[in-house]
């Protein structure tokens, strides 16, 4: 099974060519893929959905179906305030935009705040789709705290999946730099603790974002923007000529949805689920790649794998995608693009918490293989 291995990549090989491979693995079958930071379907709420879509399109003014504001549907922007302002923050529905998902709100904040060269401070391994966009910007991300904005992913960091260390939130919040608070997995933290708004500490200079996509589903494309009052209507302006407005039907659906049943139970089986998984997937690659360096995760999605071995990450994908798994190469999550040392996210999220040691078993194979195929050299961490 497995025994013949493509001819392996290019040294250095370019984003493109993992994205290529990226796009086999969702349709190749009897894959047992670790990469991509997809939800577990089996959490999608499917009938609730039914049910209020139901409800949504059979209301007698068919708001679900029409046109909407900019700002977004006023139930959802209440709902998403109040939960806010019970973790201690102090704002209304007129404070919140709805986005078409996280990314755009992070799109509209760049485009408000910043001009190409201006420099985004990141932590060292962050959001690989808020790089390419910082760079697509022609912005230039860096560890330097020396910067225009910070990106700061808050409560669970991606792709670590640990909170935010206490000096570099302290750091921040000392700047007096303008700061993007990203809280796609805030809410999924093993623990069930979800921390006090950065915005909550720096009104004046946060813009938080929230998202939908990994506590419900990524198919709604729904987030949220809360940015400093002073520029709302800016935002506002950028939003309505970047898409008029988010999907009308996808917020009246969550709109019935959060009015009476029980989100925050279905975040508590969300965070028991992906606990275990995640006690699962560490326990396997401590097993089977023990050469690797892996820490427990708080919360979220992923664990990052690190070596000390010289290798070209793309290369190693290759080889795992020919043993029937994969994984998202470490380059991707770096400020300098760099493959080594070699280091790559592993997602227990969308995997079987039967499958996890099978495809963690793969990709200790297919380490072998490209053991044996690339240099025998080390490097230090």
């Amino acid at each position: 099974m497995h025994q013949r291995v493509e001819v392996l990549l290019p040294p250095q090989e370019g984003s493109s060519s993992i994205e290529r491979l990226q796009r086999a693995v969702a349709t190749r079958e009897n894959m047992l893929s670790l990469s991509g930071g997809l939800p577990a379907q089996s959490l999608f709420p499917r009938r609730v959905i039914a049910t209020a879509t139901l409800a949504a399109i059979g209301r007698a003014d068919c708001a679900a179906l029409q046109y909407g504001w900019p700002e977004g549907a006023p139930e959802l922007r209440s709902w998403i305030a109040r939960r806010l302002c019970a973790r201690g923050a102090h704002i209304t529905a007129d404070d919140v935009i709805v986005t078409s998902g996280a990314q755009q709100a992070i799109a509209l904040v760049v485009d408000a705040l910043l001009r190409p060269g201006s420099s985004v401070a990141v932590d060292a391994e962050s959001y690989p789709a808020a790089l390419d966009l910082f760079r697509a910007r022609g912005l230039v991300p860096t560890t330097s705290m020396d910067a225009s904005l910070v990106y700061l992913m808050c409560g669970v960091t991606n792709p670590r999946s640990v909170g935010v260390d206490g000096a570099r939130l302290r750091a921040v919040l000392a700047s007096g730099v303008p700061v993007i608070a990203d809280e796609a997995y805030a809410e999924l933290r093993f623990d069930g603790v979800v921390d006090r708004p950065l915005l909550a500490d720096a009104r004046d200079r946060t813009f938080l974002v929230g998202t939908f996509s990994k506590t419900l589903c990524p198919g709604f494309r729904l987030g949220w923007l809360v940015p400093p009052g002073a520029y709302r209507e800016d935002l506002l302006r950028l939003k309505a000529g970047a898409d008029l407005q988010a999907n009308s039907l996808g917020q009246a659906i969550l709109a019935e949805m959060v009015a009476d049943w029980d989100y925050d139970a279905h975040l508590a089986r969300a965070r028991t689920v992906y606990s275990r998984r995640a006690d699962a997937l560490v326990s396997a690659v401590r097993r089977f790649l023990p050469s690797f360096h892996v820490a427990a995760p708080e919360g979220g999605f992923s664990v990052f794998v690190e070596s000390d071995a010289a290798g070209d990450d793309a290369s190693f994908l290759r080889v795992a995608v020919e043993h029937g798994t994969a994984f998202d190469p470490g380059r991707l999550f770096r400020v300098d693009t760099a493959a080594a040392p070699l280091s790559f996210r592993l997602c227990h999220s969308s995997v079987r918490l039967n499958a996890i040691a099978e495809a963690v078993r793969r990709l200790a194979r297919a380490w072998l293989v490209f053991r044996r195929h690339a240099p025998a050299v080390s490097v230090g961490r």
